[in-house]
């Protein structure tokens, strides 16, 4: 009894500390893209600017996932892989 209740510890307190890890991977996929674009004035650099942005909105409005899954699409429409 004593070990699963410090197994279910255990995978309560990594659960807990994986969450908050994956919100502050939005800042770093919209600094990648600033940076891959920081030269580029065709098309498809200036609509992944328009995704940053948008990505770095949805990551100050709290809404990680959104905010991770535009800033990748931009970022795969660049040729790059996140």
């Amino acid at each position: 009894m004593k070990t699963l209740a410090l197994s279910s510890m255990a995978a309560l307190i990594a659960l807990l500390c994986a969450a908050p890890a994956s919100a502050f991977q939005c800042p770093k996929l919209v600094k990648q893209l600033q940076d891959a674009t920081a030269n580029r004035y065709d098309a498809t650099a200036s609509a992944a600017k328009v995704a940053a942005a948008q990505s770095n909105a949805l990551h100050a409005a709290g809404n990680h996932a959104e905010a991770e899954k535009v800033a990748k699409d931009a970022l795969t429409t660049l040729g790059i892989k996140s």
